[in-house]
């Protein structure tokens, strides 16, 4: 298990509401375009980060993590574990609070590496699914 229960609490009601989700597309048939759509029901601002820059949930999407021109609390990565990494040394970077993996989407040296840099990470696992437990 790559992120404890106080560590999804943490990253969930904690570490801000700005979540800029990696491979969220218009792509309604995606896991992260419904994954996007139940984070805002729970009140995040959900910023789209996909090479098409697509408007996506009302929101207006950016090509990559640094293009986007405001702080972001969260980055939730939807691409391939091989891609995944170098997502989370962006974040690292661009001075998130936290990356959150998805279900499916392993990298022990990206985790190594995203918690020896002080942030909050999960891996292996889905807001969507955590976020209604909170109650």
């Amino acid at each position: 298990m790559y992120g404890d229960e106080a560590t999804v609490r943490k990253i969930l009601t904690e570490l801000g509401d700005t979540w800029a989700v990696v491979g969220l597309s218009s792509n309604r048939q995606r896991a992260a375009y419904g994954v996007a759509e139940v984070l805002q029901r729970f009140g995040k601002r959900v910023v789209p980060v996909h090479p098409k820059a697509e408007t996506v949930h009302g929101e207006r999407g950016y090509a990559s993590l640094a293009d986007v021109p405001f702080a972001v609390d969260v980055v939730d990565v939807f691409v391939n574990a091989d891609l995944a990494g170098p997502v989370a040394d962006e974040a690292v970077a661009q001075g998130a609070g936290a990356v959150w993996f998805q279900l499916g989407v392993i990298d022990e040296a990206a985790y190594e590496r995203t918690r020896a840099a002080g942030l909050e990470m999960v891996m292996d696992r889905c807001p969507a699914v955590e976020i209604p437990r909170l109650g």
